[in-house]
Parts: C-alpha cells; structure tokens; sequence
C-alpha cells in the first residue's frame, strides 16, 4: 500500500472512539487480567492509541507508559485525560521500543493488544520489537500479546471483499489484497452511507503463534502461558490467543 507509515492507521482515524465497527469492548477483562501481572508495578502498551485499554489500567494504580506512532491518536488519548497524567504518551515506532522507552525502562509489563502488534509489516519489525521488549522488562516482568490466528479464507485467497457491518445508513466493507510469501495484507475499510463514502486503510502482517514463540525464544522470553482470551479460555488455534512471555530472572 504505496503511502503507508507507522502513523497511517492513527492518522486516519480522527475519532477512533466512535467507530463502533472498528473499537474492540474488552477493556474490562483486559485490565482485570493485566493488572494481575503488572502487580502495582509499571507498564507499557506498544500503540497505545487513545487509551482505551491503558487508561482503566492506570486508574487501577499501574503506571502506565504508551508509546503511539500517530499524533492524531495522541491528541485523542490526551483528551480523553481532561488534563490528567494519568497514562503517560510517547511518540515513536513501538518496533524500536528499547530506543523509544529506554529511559523509561524497567518495566514490570509490556502488553500489546488486539491485533496491534501485527502493524509491524515485516519479520525483522517485529523480531526486532520482541527484542526491544526483552531490554526494557524489569527480570521476571512479562510481555503479554493478544493476537488473532489467520483466519482460513485469508490464507487461501490473494484478494478478497468481505462485509463487516450492515445497517439502515450505512455498510461497511472490507477489501483486501494478500501477499502469502511476505504474510502481508493491505486492506481498505470502506464505509458507505448516503452522506458519502469514508476510506479507512490497514496494513497488517499476521503471524502463526508458533512464530511469535520463535520470535520470544530468540529475544530470550519463553513463552510462560498461552489462553483463547482474557478470562482463561483454552486457545483452540481459531480467533484471538492471549500469549505470556517471561523474562527469567538472572
């Protein structure tokens, strides 16, 4: 997708919030699982967005640090703390968290949540943020990934339309080309209503969790524990896993 950046998603996104279609509504069980490992202690989300998961966490009294590629989404998070400091932002590439966070590190977590950690479009990004990840946990702190297995039509089709949502005023679409050899999709969220249309483009890289576990045993994080979601499901190898990585301690 000729233009794509690290910012691209955020930027285009002006009032993330409110698209019903695109926000996930698992922040509860998200920070209830999460404050368990954080233990009082600090955090940091990699694309942190507006907050939406990092914000409930803070309030339960873990310090929490978010790094976020877009300003746009910054600006939202901001406003969404009315003036407080609650969540504190740092704008960067969370594919070079260790250069972006190192002066925040150590950290007792480091979490990534639903799908984010896929807008790192290459092997190396990504091999390279499960390494910075490794440099900024405190020993014995934790990375926590939540990430969808590929679905089975996506690997089987080099392009594809689907429907997201459909209602009175409006549907909306998703169109996307697929690069099995690079595990790359480049997608547009079109939405239609009788006002006009609205383009909201994604540029992901999926990944098997035996991958991610590679990429863990290179960065020196075992894989610890993985579930099916936030309260503990077994993880069938369909839909979102939860995947832990420990840093040993020593």
């Amino acid at each position: 997708m000729k233009g794509w950046n690290a910012a691209t998603f955020g930027d285009t996104m002006p009032d993330y919030d409110h698209q019903d279609w695109a926000v996930a509504t698992d922040e509860a069980e998200a920070t209830d699982f999460l404050a368990g490992f954080a233990k009082g202690g600090r955090a940091l989300e990699l694309g942190v967005g507006t907050g939406r998961v990092a914000i409930p966490l803070a309030r339960r009294g873990v310090r929490t640090t978010g790094i976020e590629a877009s300003a746009a989404m910054v600006g939202q998070l901001e406003r969404k703390l009315g003036g407080g400091d609650e969540v504190r932002a740092v704008l960067g590439d969370f594919a070079d968290v260790a250069a972006v966070a190192r002066s925040q590190a150590p950290f007792d977590l480091v979490y990534c949540v639903h799908n984010t950690f896929l807008l790192l479009l290459t092997q190396e990004e990504q091999v390279r943020c499960f390494r910075g990840v490794a440099e900024v946990l405190a020993p014995g702190g934790v990375f926590v990934l939540q990430v969808s297995a590929p679905r089975a039509y996506l690997l089987s089709e080099r392009q594809s339309v689907h429907t997201l949502d459909v209602g009175l005023d409006r549907t909306v679409l998703l169109a996307a080309t697929h690069d099995p050899v690079s595990q790359r999709v480049d997608r547009q969220q079109v939405v239609m209503t009788e006002a006009g249309n609205r383009l909201y483009p994604l540029a992901y890289r999926y990944v098997f969790h035996a991958e991610l576990d590679l990429m863990g045993a290179l960065a020196g994080l075992p894989l610890s524990r993985r579930w099916g979601g936030w309260r503990g499901e077994p993880f069938t190898g369909a839909g979102f896993h939860v995947s832990v990585y420990h840093k040993p301690v020593g």
